[in-house]
């Protein structure tokens, strides 16, 4: 069966896809068309070039997660120079080793630029902060002067998974050089079915990385601590929530995942194999309520 897929980002909590995928490769459902944002970017990329679950179980199990921690400037001797690198480039890390990283596996499937992939298969999320809105990507390439068929889809992956402050922004210049700074999709959209609303060619699955939206907890706020991840958690999931109807609902897998952490970058195996457990099983409870 043919369907739409949408991922939510969640960092590293998205290797719990994997088990998912597993479910919807077993019960013979096939994507045509997938969005993305953040860590739904990189799974959805991948799935586009053509991977199957247990490569992509292979690939996010075995990777040493902690190479895409490349710190900018490390040799710098002053801790001063150190604050100032960081202060200018807004980012921790470099994330050029993530963009490698995609563009060695899609390239090792002969994809490199979304001309190599069916026109409008893929899409992807970033937020453009300086304009102050919603990148999807390849699409809204061209507001930006940019040929969409000659851009690559490991940058647009990058893009959509620039957490901020932790991997360094993305800078696009469009046919003025007017600058833009793009960070992590998941700013402004962090499970982007909106994409494919309304849509009739095919029944739409979203995957996302959280409870039932009756049952997320409330957030205990007494502090400006507390405000901030609040404020983060807020930003992250209600532009997207308010297109979750209880009909919607039910075409989206939800896999709560409360013990890992999107930029735990040092997962063990115990605790990946976990997480591909934990998609699985909620993979396989959707499956049963849909045949039922």
């Amino acid at each position: 069966m043919e369907i739409d897929g949408v991922f939510s980002g969640g960092g590293m909590k998205a290797i719990a896809f994997v088990g998912a995928l597993e479910v919807m490769e077993r019960e013979g459902f096939v994507f045509k068309k997938i969005a993305g944002t953040s860590a739904g970017a990189i799974i959805s990329a991948l799935l586009i070039a053509g991977y199957k679950a247990d490569e992509i179980n292979q690939i996010l199990t075995e990777v040493n997660f902690k190479k895409f921690l490349d710190r900018p400037n490390s040799r710098l001797p002053i801790p001063f120079l150190k604050w100032a690198s960081f202060y200018w480039g807004m980012g921790m890390y470099k994330g050029d080793a993530l963009q490698k990283w995609m563009e060695k596996l899609l390239k090792d499937k002969g994809i490199e630029t979304f001309a190599d992939i069916e026109d409008g298969s893929l899409k992807i999320i970033a937020s453009d902060l300086t304009r102050g809105r919603i990148m999807v990507l390849p699409d809204d390439l061209q507001h930006y002067g940019i040929n969409k068929n000659s851009f690559s889809i490991a940058k647009a992956v990058r893009m959509s998974t620039s957490i901020p402050y932790f991997f360094k922004p993305i800078k696009v210049y469009n046919s003025l050089g007017i600058k833009s700074v793009v960070v992590d999709g998941a700013v402004l959209s962090n499970f982007p079915l909106w994409l494919f609303e309304g849509t009739l060619e095919r029944p739409v699955v979203g995957f996302r990385l959280s409870p039932r939206l009756e049952n997320i907890p409330p957030n205990i706020i007494n502090n400006a601590f507390d405000m901030f991840p609040a404020l983060i958690e807020t930003m992250l999931h209600a532009h997207d929530s308010r297109y979750i109807s209880k009909n919607v609902a039910n075409q989206i897998i939800f896999i709560p995942i409360e013990s890992v952490k999107t930029t735990d970058f040092h997962l063990s195996e115990k605790i990946k194999k976990e997480l591909v457990a934990m998609g699985k099983q909620r993979a396989e409870e959707f499956i049963k309520k849909l045949k039922s």
